[in-house]
């Protein structure tokens, strides 16, 4: 029966890998590759206690997701679309009217089909500006030339 004390490992590796696959998120793929190592190394030393097991394991899956963090950082992947989940982004070189003035540094802009605060110096309704930067939900504009 001693014998079969790494299984459960596999098993559990087995598991979240399918689940990685019904519920994508690149997270519990590197949890199940640190269960099947453990499972390796329980097979290889079946003397083990299970604490040391649990233990392996966990530093593996902190180990193993920090690393995977690590290379992601340093190696971004490319794209066409950089912007596409950050839609102020998008606005940046972008000519527009302003909607309401711009007061005391602020004012309002429609772009598209919704509408953005903007801030820059005071202009009045109507002027012609450009997009040069995005600070969180505001558009930060000036004068168009």
């Amino acid at each position: 029966m001693d014998e079969l004390l790494f299984w459960h490992w596999w098993i559990l590796a087995g598991i979240l890998m399918v689940l990685e696959v019904v519920a994508p998120g690149v997270f519990l793929l590197w949890l199940g590759i640190a269960a099947a190592i453990t499972g390796l190394i329980a097979y290889v030393a079946p003397t083990l206690g299970w604490q040391w097991e649990g233990l392996i394991f966990a530093l593996l899956a902190i180990v193993i997701v920090w690393s995977w963090r690590y290379y992601q950082r340093r190696n971004p992947t490319e794209t066409d679309l950089p912007t596409l989940n950050r839609r102020g982004e998008q606005y940046v070189g972008r000519r527009l009217s302003l909607d309401q003035p711009i007061v005391n540094g602020r004012g309002q802009v429609k772009v598209d089909d919704s509408t953005w605060r903007v801030e820059g110096a005071d202009l009045p309704a109507g002027t012609a500006i450009v997009v040069t930067g995005v600070k969180g939900t505001i558009l930060v504009v000036e004068r168009a030339a």
